[in-house]
C-alpha cells in the first residue's frame, strides 16, 4: 500500500547508529547515505528513510503516529528492543511482551528513536 517510510532527524548521526543496530537485528544490513545525507535501508522491496527535514525547521515525531516493523519471532522482537535500547533508544509503553484486545493477540516491542519517533516491532500470535 505504501512505497517508503521517512523520518525526520536532526542528529543523523545518532539516528543511523540506532536504527543500523535496530535492523540488523532484525536481519537487514546498516543503512546506506546517499549524496543528501540521508540515510536508506531497504529489505524486501520495503525502504525507510532517515532525513533532516526539507524546510530547514528542526525534527520533530509525529503526536500519535507509530511506525511498526514486522517480526518473525518473540526472540527477534527483544533484539531489536535491546538493540535500540543500546543505541539511543528509549523505552516506552509497556515492556515488550503479548498484548491482547479486539480479538488479537500480538507481541508488541516500543521504542522512541532518538529523535522522538514512536517504533515498534509487532508479531501476531495465534
Amino acid at each position: 500500500m505504501f512505497s517508503h517510510v521517512m523520518v525526520g532527524a536532526d542528529d543523523i548521526d545518532a539516528a543511523k547508529k540506532f536504527y543500523d543496530a535496530c535492523f540488523i537485528a532484525l536481519g537487514g544490513r546498516e543503512g546506506s547515505v546517499d549524496p543528501k545525507g540521508r540515510v536508506m535501508y531497504i529489505k524486501d522491496g520495503s525502504i525507510f528513510i532517515v532525513t533532516k527535514p526539507i524546510d530547514g525547521n528542526p525534527a520533530c515525531h509525529a503526536n500519535g503516529g507509530t511506525i511498526g516493523f514486522a517480526v518473525d519471532s518473540e526472540e527477534m522482537a527483544e533484539a531489536w528492543h535491546k538493540a535500540g535500547l543500546e543505541n539511543g533508544g528509549t523505552a516506552i509503553e509497556d515492556p515488550p511482551g503479548i498484548r491482547e484486545g479486539g480479538g488479537m493477540k500480538m507481541h508488541l516491542a516500543y521504542l522512541r528513536d532518538p529523535a522522538g519517533n514512536k517504533v515498534c516491532t509487532m508479531m501476531r500470535v495465534q
